[in-house]
């Protein structure tokens, strides 16, 4: 039974958790950057535990500064949020080491999923459609363009690690290309604490189908499904959302 939650994130997703966890009966644990000190999402917590730094590198993406502000307070469980530690394989098998639950995926799933570039691969493998795309890890400048060429215009810099749209850029134009994929690398480095990031053609006004499932140990499930259709510009249209539990 969790008694005490950290969680290793800022903001509307740290308040979030603080929100269902008051619900729960279960005691919160805010970490805050230097900048983030007198933060909402600080004061929301029953306690709080400076990491230090003003950057999330020197904070948020600190593992090692999360796992000793956990075992300060006692906490019993982490709660990563999305970004950051998210999808860190390393700090969540560090989390069990420390007899500290990680909540979210197991080890195993983040390793597989937690890079955009380890699923790529692990969908062509079971035979599943993906988009012509190219990892740029050792590529050097002056081969980047041709990799563009026969990954097909235009073109979407994308960062392996993290999500929420973090370390991505459409690109339409070659001479813009450079530019793009550092800027992309700067963004992913400082979201994420990896640069790494590839190139994937780019769809314009694509049909959009997500499906997200979620389980517990106990063996409750969730699925939800939704769908979007083709518009101009960032907003699309929902056409379908559908939930299951048991």
């Amino acid at each position: 039974m969790i008694k005490k939650v950290l969680v290793a994130n800022r903001g509307e997703i740290a308040r979030r958790v603080f929100r269902t966890c008051r619900e729960m009966g279960i005691a919160t644990v805010a970490v805050y950057s230097e900048p983030d000190a007198s933060a909402p999402f600080v004061l929301e917590a029953d306690e709080s535990v400076p990491l230090g730094g003003a950057t999330p590198g020197e904070s948020y993406l600190r593992a090692d500064r999360v796992l000793e502000a956990a075992r300060l307070v006692g906490a019993d469980a982490v709660h990563p949020g999305y970004g950051f530690l998210s999808e860190n394989a390393d700090f969540a098998r560090q989390c069990a080491e420390h007899g500290i639950t990680f909540i979210g995926p197991g080890i195993e799933a983040i390793e597989l999923m937690g890079s955009k570039l380890t699923a790529r691969d692990m969908m062509e493998r079971a035979g599943v459609p993906v988009l012509p795309g190219i990892d740029l890890t050792g590529v050097a400048d002056e081969h980047v363009l041709k990799h563009a060429d026969e990954v097909g215009w235009p073109i979407l810099v994308k960062a392996s690690f993290g999500g929420g749209g973090r370390g991505m850029r459409v690109v339409r134009e070659p001479d813009a290309l450079l530019d793009a994929i550092a800027s992309a690398r700067r963004e992913a480095g400082a979201a994420f604490g990896n640069d790494t990031v590839f190139l994937e053609h780019y769809v314009d006004d694509p049909r959009h189908v997500e499906i997200r499932s979620s389980a517990t140990r106990t063996g409750r499930s969730s699925t939800s499904t939704s769908a979007s259709a083709p518009s101009s510009g960032a907003t699309r249209r929902s056409l379908r959302s559908r939930r299951r539990r048991s």
